[in-house]
Formats: C-alpha cells, structure tokens, sequence
C-alpha cells in the first residue's frame, strides 16, 4: 500500500502526455519531446513509477544520456522520487565501465588499453607519416573526419566512397584523408592505446562475440532508457542494440527538430523509424511547452513550421503554458560593431534592471564571432563567460598571431598602411586574405584571424583609438605598434575572470541550456544558413539551429543581424529562415545607439503574436485580427453590425465601394479588438494615419456605444479635397 502510494505520488501533478509516457506498458516506448516539454521529469518518473509499483528493479536498468550533466541530473531527480540503484550515464561511460570489468576476461588477462583524451598529437604524427603537414586546425579537421567515420562504422578503406555519399566537405583529398586515417589507426595499435571509438567498439565486440560477457550484461541490464535519441551515431545504435539483445524493453525520448549534429555522425533516423523498427511501439507527444512564453514558441512554431526533410515528419507544434510575456524583437543593424554594442547596451540595462548576468546569453553560429561581443561588453561593463569555447585572446591561433604582429614591426617599415601591415605580418602564421579552407577547425581559425585583419581595417579610420596622450585629431597614421599595443590592452582587460557573467556561446553549444534574456545575434544568410550549407539536408540543418536557439529564451528574446559586415561593407540579406515579418516601420527604432560611431537608424521589426494563443502570426488578415485563425472569436456583433451600418453609408456618400473605407478584416479586428483610445485604434492593421484622422473619432464612437444615426455626417463623410 505504502509503495503504491508513492507509485501515486510520481504521478502527481504530470500533464496527460506526461502521464501517458509514464504508465505507457512495457515494451518499446518512443517519447517525442519538444523544447522544454518536460522530457527529463516524464523519463525520470516512468522509471520511478515502474520501480515503486515493482514492475521493474531499479538496478537493472540502464539510462543512457549524452552529458554526464544530465545523467546527473537524471540521477539526482531519480532520487527525489525515492528511487535509488538506477544506472544514469553516458554512452562512453557505460562501455568504459563494461570494457574495463570485462577486460581481463578478454584480453587474456591483460588490463585495458590506455585510453587517449584527445586524437590531435596521433593524427599529427599519421599526418606525417603520409607526407602531410597539419597544423593544429588542421589536425583538428582531420581528427574530425576520424571521428565521423568510426562513428558511422566506415573502415580507412571505405573512407573514400563513404564521404562521397554522404557529401562530406573533407579538409583534404578523400584519398589523402583515407590514408591519415589508416596511419592514425596503425600508430594506435603500435602505441597500445585506444581512442573513445575503439572504447565503444570493444565493448561491441565483448558482447557480440563473447557469449558470457552478453550474459552477464544482458542479466545485469534488462531496461533501456536512452535520452536524446535523435543525436545517437550507427556506433552508438549498434552498441543499443548489442545491450539489448533481441529484448524489447526500450524507452527512447527525442526531438528530432532538434538534431543539429549530423555533421558528428549523429542521426535522427533511429528516432523517426523507431516505429518501424519496433513494431506496436507506444509513441507519445510532448507539446506543452513549460519553458517558453506563448510568444517565444509562437516564433519557434513559424521558425520550423517551414522544415522539410525527414525530420520534419516528427516536427512537434509546442503550445505555450507560461503567462504571456514581451513579444520577440528583431533589429536591423548597419554593421556588427553597431549591433554589438547594441546587445551590450541592453545587456546592461537587463543586468541593472535586477536580470542576473547569468540569466542572460548572446548566443551565435560561430565562434568566431564571439570577439566583438567580447569586445562590447568589456567596454560596457557587463561580466560574460564564454560557454564551449575559448575567449578569442585565449586562441592559439591568436596568440601565434599577435606574437607575428610584434615580429613584423621589425620587419615591416612603418608607413605601410595598417590592414597592409596585418595582412603581412599574418602570412607568416599561414593566414592569407581569400577563401577560407574547408574542415570547421581550419575555417574557425581563419575567420579568428580574420577578425583581426576587420579589426585593423577599424583602427586605420578611428583616430580616437590612438594611444592616450596623443591628439584625437593627430594626422599621423595608426601603426602596427599601435595596433599591437591596443590588442595587448583587449587581452588584458578580457582576461579579468568573471564568475556571473553573461553567456556567450555558439547554438551548438547552447543546446541544453536556457536564459531568462536570449539574443540570437548575426542571422543574416550565409552566416545562418552558413555559405558551407549547401544541400537541403544540411540547409535544414541550419534552420534547426536556429529553432534551438530561439527555444533557449524563458521570458525575452532579440534577434538581430547587420545589413553588412563593416561600415560601408557589402549589402546582406536577413535569414532566409526568419518569419515574413511585418517591415512597415513604426514602432522604436533599431541602430547602435550606443556606439562610438554614428550608424543610421532603421524601423524595429515588430513581431506580431496571437492575443490569445500566443503565436507568431505572419499571414496579413491573421495580424489584422491579432488572433490566428483557429483561435476562437470574441466578436461584439452588435458592435460589429453598426460598423457595417456606417461604412455603408461612408462609402454611399463617397460613392466609392465598402471595402475601399475599410475591409471586412479591419472591421471584425475592430469589433473583437475594441479599442478605446487613438493608440489602440493606429495598432491595428489596415487603420494608417490617413483613415485614423478621416474615420477614428466616428469609429471610437461606434466602439463607445455611439448609434449610426448619432454620428454626425461631417465626423464620417468630410475627405479633404
């Protein structure tokens, strides 16, 4: 009675989605939950709920997760529950746990092989050995492409055809990338170590080819649960399913809008045909979403309502539980220092405002970009931490840079003009000015150094950024030492550590994470989608990066890009994936307000939400209404009737047709909107300033309570002529 009471209890308080993942029946089970939806809490208490019922033991289950933070946390609430013994770790703890306690028994003896925290130092030395030489971007790539291949089950010689198929940017030839590939793997096994791979790997092999290990496992483990389902790798899956062995006792969650790492190996194709695979599998929705107000999921709902793919098949429509909040804000800037030290200005007034740093995140799509946003809030004051990445003064590549540029003023005669100089001294770090190279590490490393070369193009015009004690008007040109010493004062001053700051981080490292304030910065086309985007599947990609992001945001949410890179930079488009929003103007106005340059303002585009559910309306007559068609009408008909009344008689005395004094939209949104003051009336589409000074007095008279016959003619009918 006492058990089941508790049983009774882990049901307390779960929506009816929850519920039903909970008590779903044994078997296979697939959870498809949107952006804070509450997938930990429904995975945590279905196991809860089938131990304290005594469906199942705690210790024969394991849950698999992709962060040991949330297999602690899955742990941790575990806990709470009153449940205690359950198994919670990562995919490469699991097997490390499995591989060492079995090694002896397969290795003759022998304890496990040392296991390398990092690929780099082998991949240089294989790299080498094929007569390649790799920098430490271009170890990082080729590591990467290492990675991808084991992941997807693709041995040295199948490298080739593989990347092929899967349409793999490679940092080098196929072949020469094939050939790294077997030294990498020949230098392992002379070395006698192991990499996270191989680690998954033995454990494979222990189960599949060892009958009494598969035993042993398959008796400890008797129940799955397996997070993040749309991130597991064919390695990944082939160890899933080497645990279970045939069993059908699998809870899987997932969100494949969500699956933004495929350039990993990761694939959302075990979660869309998990009810193929597992046939009379349970599926069940999670859609409401506790995280987010109405209009934050309003704006992800239009976001990947447009995903096509077969990730879309699972795409979820979320439904907004908390109260509503401030509507999202997209801004245009003239440039990203403008924008910049716009983000770093509201920053500061959050943070003033009571916001805790920490509560606040800028989030974008490269590391890369991270600088002027270091930059920014430096110089506003506002502590930051940078989330999965280095501080961009921290880089090795930027710390071998600035080393080149106090080199170069040595070798560099000092009238050559500034970007010049950079371009010159950067040579000798192997940084030169065209297209950056394929692989992500290398193309990162280029765009860091990159923006030191957009830095110096910055200081060659800004007189004021000389070193204190000179004349702001001093005619001299800005030098090289000058930018070196400039550059050690950014380092010095980005260095101060901060503890509670505001969060800088690329999308791909935000997931997982949520803010109370999110700016999702830089969304302009070939920055998201990035220009190395080039198949539909990889496009689509880019959109779910953005949905990730904009689904990090509690309670407020800016988006923002600059219509160029630099003043006077070349013209560029917003994100394809950003809604049709309404770019009327009206409004506050966008611009770098706060930085040291002047940049010209533009109107603020204003996103229109549903008054009653919340979403992002886009199409015309759903913001005239300012409620999405399905949602239900509060319409006044009495109210409604006397407008038709009197626009007939308008359009009468006009002698022009009815709809030219207003729509039939406009007249419902008046009717269900009724609005009582002059503010209220301009805020609905189609009421401009024209038809506000013909029509409002008569309208809000109408609104009032006013007859049509009560409406003197003149307040209607006079047109200026």
């Amino acid at each position: 009675m006492v058990v089941h009471s508790a049983a009774e209890l882990v049901l307390a308080g779960l929506d009816p989605e929850q519920r039903a993942a909970v008590t779903a029946p044994a078997g296979p089970v697939c959870i498809l939950a949107g952006a804070g939806t509450g997938k930990t809490r429904a995975v945590t208490s279905r196991i809860a709920h089938r131990a304290l019922t005594g469906e199942i033991s705690p210790r024969h289950v394991l849950a698999v997760t992709f962060t040991a933070r949330a297999a602690a946390e899955m742990r941790a609430r575990l806990t709470v529950l009153g449940v205690s013994g359950v198994q919670a770790r990562t995919f490469h703890a699991a097997a490390l746990r499995q591989v060492r306690y079995f090694a002896p028994r397969l290795l003759a003896g022998r304890a496990m092989p040392e296991l390398l925290d990092s690929k780099v130092r082998v991949v240089t030395l294989a790299a080498a050995k094929v007569g390649l030489r790799a920098d430490r971007a271009a170890a990082r790539d080729l590591a990467g492409e290492i990675e991808w291949a084991k992941s997807s089950l693709v041995e040295p010689g199948e490298y080739v055809i593989a990347a092929a198929k899967a349409l793999r940017e490679t940092p080098h030839e196929p072949a020469k990338v094939a050939e790294v590939f077997a030294a990498y793997e020949r230098l392992k096994r002379s070395n006698g170590v192991i990499d996270f791979e191989d680690m998954l790997r033995a454990a494979v092999w222990g189960i599949e080819e060892h009958r009494d290990v598969a035993e042993q496992v398959r008796g400890q483990y008797r129940h799955f649960v397996v997070d993040e389902y749309q991130d597991v790798n064919p390695l990944q899956q082939r160890l899933l399913d080497a645990w279970l062995g045939g069993r059908d006792d699998l809870t899987v969650v997932g969100d494949a809008s969500q699956t933004i790492y495929s350039f990993t190996g990761a694939t959302s194709s075990y979660l869309v045909d998990f009810p193929r695979r597992h046939r009379g599998a349970t599926v069940v929705r999670l859609v409401r979403d506790y995280r987010s107000t109405p209009q934050v999921v309003g704006l992800a709902n239009a976001v990947i309502s447009q995903a096509r793919g077969a990730e879309a098949r699972l795409r979820l429509e979320l439904h907004g539980q908390r109260p509503p909040g401030p509507e999202p804000e997209l801004r245009i800037f003239t440039d990203e220092p403008a924008e910049a030290n716009a983000v770093a200005a509201r920053c500061r007034t959050l943070v003033d405002g009571g916001t805790p740093a920490k509560e606040i995140a800028v989030l974008f799509r490269t590391n890369a970009q991270s600088e002027a946003y270091e930059k920014a809030l430096t110089e506003a004051g506002v502590p930051y931490v940078v989330q999965g990445a280095e501080r961009f003064f921290e880089r090795v590549e930027v710390r071998q840079a600035m080393v080149a540029l106090r080199a170069a003023t040595r070798s560099i005669p000092g009238e050559t003009p500034l970007p010049t100089a950079v371009v010159e001294a950067l040579a000798a770090v192997g940084w030169a000015p065209d297209a950056p190279p394929a692989g992500g590490a290398a193309r990162e490393r280029w765009e860091a150094l990159a923006a030191l070369v957009q830095l110096a193009e910055e200081y060659a015009v800004t007189p004021e950024l000389l070193p204190i004690g000179e004349a702001a008007a001093v005619e001299r040109p800005v030098t090289l030492s000058d930018f070196n010493e400039e550059l050690a004062r950014r380092a010095a001053q980005q260095h101060v550590p901060t503890v509670d700051g505001v969060t800088l981080a690329s999308l791909h490292s935000a997931k997982g994470l949520e803010w109370d304030a999110v700016f999702l910065v830089g969304l302009s086309d070939g920055t998201l989608p990035t220009t190395y985007a080039r198949t539909p599947e990889q496009v689509e990609e880019e959109r779910r990066l953005l949905y990730v992001g904009i689904t990090r945001a509690r309670q407020w949410l800016w988006l923002s890009y600059a219509s160029a890179r630099s003043p006077g930079g070349r013209a560029r488009r917003p994100s394809r994936f950003l809604p049709q929003l309404d770019r009327s103007g009206g409004g506050e106005r966008a611009g770098g307000g706060v930085a040291k340059r002047t940049a010209a303002r533009r109107p603020a585009t204003q996103i229109v939400s549903c008054r009653i559910c919340g979403a992002t309306l886009l199409a015309g007559p759903d913001r005239k209404l300012g409620r999405c068609p399905t949602c239900p009408s509060d319409i006044d008909e009495d109210l409604y009737e006397r407008l038709r009344d009197w626009r007939a008689r308008v359009a009468g005395a006009q002698k022009v047709p009815a709809y030219v004094v207003f729509t039939d939209a406009t007249l419902t949104a008046l009717a269900e909107r009724r609005p009582g003051r002059t503010e209220e009336l301009i805020a609905i589409a189609g009421i401009g300033p024209r038809k506000l000074g013909l029509y409002g007095e008569a309208v809000l008279a109408l609104v009032d309570g006013a007859a049509v016959d009560d409406i003197a003619p003149e307040k209607s009918f006079e047109i200026s002529s």
